[in-house]
């Protein structure tokens, strides 16, 4: 325990319990060690005996005899096969009788702190484990300073500092009392010790390829969701309905009705649960309803993944249906256009069963015939590739007529 270290803070009950054992000047030293012993427990010793070292650093705080109790309390309080963190303030008291002590002398007796047994046990101790003061510490100051009205000899005679037994007389002891109180309940240590200085650190400069911090700007605006407490209930009719045109054909009037509410309200298609992967089952079960969705999404960003999966989905009359009614109904790209048709001649050639060959090859090239007369491809783009398709299925009457509408536009 260092000579600097601060005030312990003690709880209500153990300043109360401390106080009365200092006050009890009549009562045997060995008795009231014993009822130190009794009302502190082990735990709570050294913070204890930490505040009563520091009480024992200004002679003046204490009463002669309080002083007394304090240096047996530090003494008895540890067993000799206990290290005593309170040997070097013992010490400092030895040389001097309780007589010449109580009389206003120099130090404390030497009849209950053995000289001998101390400095054995001092020196026996090693230097590095013996309480060493810092130097931040040792540039503290006490928070509490001597009354500069008070005379030493005044402080230390027996008049101002020991009232008789029984004796009701208002001195400076009860002034000290309220003073130690008000010490032990201190929760700033009982010194004033000096400031750290902590300057803010250089900000280091930032190396090339190094991210950079920015500070944010602070003037934020609120956004308000207009959304909140809306009317979801018309979504919830069209989510219900699409979830049901992905399992089956919608009735006639369900079909009307998805086309109604997404012509008064587009945004519906965001919040009716479409996604991508969910395109095919909704083009084979109810075409109409898919070109609808599509031409509502055509502005969305994730209108390419729609594209995507409409190229590669199997051919069928139903995916001509929805393409052929797309370009009619919006601008579509001609990468997406280009590539539907090179999928759909792919698909007319890799067909084994003749009949459905024949089949796909006169729906492909219907198609093809709209799309020239509404002008939505440039033959020329395609041309040798429309009419080479048109060669390999001549015998189709279908094809023949292609081919024919090919030459005449040459």
């Amino acid at each position: 325990m260092s000579a600097c270290s601060p005030v312990p803070t003690l709880r209500p009950d153990e300043r109360s319990d401390l106080l009365s054992l200092l006050a009890a000047a009549a009562r045997p030293l060995t008795d009231v060690v014993a009822d130190f012993l009794a009302r502190f427990p082990r735990e709570r010793r050294l913070r204890v005996g930490g505040a009563l070292s520091f009480l024992l650093e200004d002679k003046k705080m204490l009463h002669p005899t309080g002083r007394l109790i304090a240096f047996a309390i530090l003494h008895q309080s540890y067993s000799p096969q206990t290290a005593n963190p309170y040997i070097p303030i013992l010490l400092n008291v030895l040389n001097q009788s309780a007589v010449d002590y109580i009389n206003g002398s120099v130090s404390a007796s030497q009849d209950f702190l053995p000289r001998e047994q101390l400095e054995k046990q001092y020196c026996s101790t090693s230097v590095h484990s013996r309480p060493q003061i810092s130097s931040f510490r040792a540039a503290m100051v006490r928070s509490a300073i001597p009354d500069p009205d008070v005379p030493q000899s005044c402080a230390n005679s027996p008049e101002s500092s020991i009232s008789p037994p029984g004796s009701k007389q208002k001195s400076a002891s009860d002034d000290r009392d309220a003073t130690i109180a008000v010490l032990l309940q201190d929760k700033s240590g009982g010194r004033l010790g000096p400031q750290w200085i902590r300057p803010t650190p250089p900000r280091l400069p930032v190396l090339d390829g190094e991210l950079q911090w920015l500070n944010p700007d602070n003037n934020h605006e609120l956004l308000w969701d207009y959304s909140m407490c809306a009317d979801t209930s018309r979504g919830a009719a069209i989510r219900d309905l699409i979830a049901r045109a992905l399992k089956g054909p919608l009735a006639p009037a369900q079909q009307e009705e998805v086309i109604v509410e997404l012509t008064n309200d587009p945004k519906l298609v965001y919040y009716c649960g479409m996604t991508p992967q969910k395109l095919p089952d909704l083009v084979e079960h109810n075409p109409l309803i898919a070109v609808e969705v599509l031409s509502k999404l055509i502005h969305s960003p994730d209108i390419p993944g729609y594209f995507d999966v409409l190229v590669h989905m199997e051919m069928s009359l139903h995916s001509m249906e929805v393409v052929n009614r797309l370009t009619t109904a919006v601008d579509l790209p001609t990468e997406f256009v280009h590539e539907y048709i090179t999928n759909c001649i792919q698909s007319c050639q890799n067909i084994k069963d003749k009949y459905m060959q024949n089949r796909l090859v006169r729906l492909v090239c219907v198609f093809l015939q709209s799309l020239i007369r509404n002008k939505i491809i440039n033959v020329q783009d395609l041309f040798i590739e429309v009419q080479a398709f048109c060669i390999e299925f001549s015998r189709i009457r279908e094809a023949a007529g292609l081919f024919r509408l090919l030459k005449s536009l040459e």
